[in-house]
């Protein structure tokens, strides 16, 4: 079987798309369509779970709680291991930012 990352994406997003492309009980990789969205303000994701997350397509910036903020664009990656409390304040909302996320123990 063979699919495309860019298919199946709606041209409107009122809220985040996660789409789930693969999990197991030691591995999920999810695809991410963001467009112009971020985490709501005063909220964190601490995870219990290693993320490598790659920018497809698109623009976000990622701020770590220390208020260390990475400006990512398409082909940009970034390691964020399990307990790291980070969030999305920006996606640019000039065209979908596309993830690929895999999250592993």
């Amino acid at each position: 079987m063979t699919a495309n990352i860019f298919n199946d994406i709606p041209t409107n997003l009122p809220e985040e798309l996660f789409t789930v492309l693969v999990e197991n009980k030691n591995v999920r990789i999810d695809r991410i369509v963001s467009e112009g969205h971020r985490t709501p303000a005063g909220e964190w994701y601490d995870q219990l779970q290693n993320e490598w997350v790659i920018v497809l397509q698109g623009e976000a910036v990622i701020e770590y709680e220390n208020t260390e903020q990475l400006n990512l664009k398409a082909g940009d990656f970034l390691l964020i291991p399990a307990g790291t409390v980070h969030r999305v304040v920006w996606t640019t909302a000039a065209q979908q930012t596309i993830w690929l996320a895999i999250h592993w123990n």
